[in-house]
């Protein structure tokens, strides 16, 4: 599972397995046994979540905003090997 960066406790990766052209660019965040997964195409917005709050998830979505470039940088790379 690459991890793109880590923040306050956070991991924000991707599963080897993905990366369907089918399949849009998109990041999972985990923090214990919370977790969301984020769509960055066409937007950043959230696909699921599990045990997060509303208020982290806002600041989530913020955070892949502001590394949108690094994640989409890191997904090409990665699933055009």
């Amino acid at each position: 599972m690459p991890v793109v960066f880590r923040y306050q406790g956070y991991r924000f990766f991707f599963f080897s397995n993905e990366g369907n052209p089918l399949e849009p660019c998109h990041i999972h965040v985990r923090k214990g046994g919370a977790v969301a997964k984020f769509w960055l195409e066409p937007e950043v917005k959230l696909a699921e979540s599990y045990e997060m709050a509303s208020s982290e998830l806002r600041k989530l979505s913020q955070l892949i905003k502001q590394h949108e470039a690094l994640i989409k940088e890191k997904w090409n790379v990665y699933f055009s090997q």
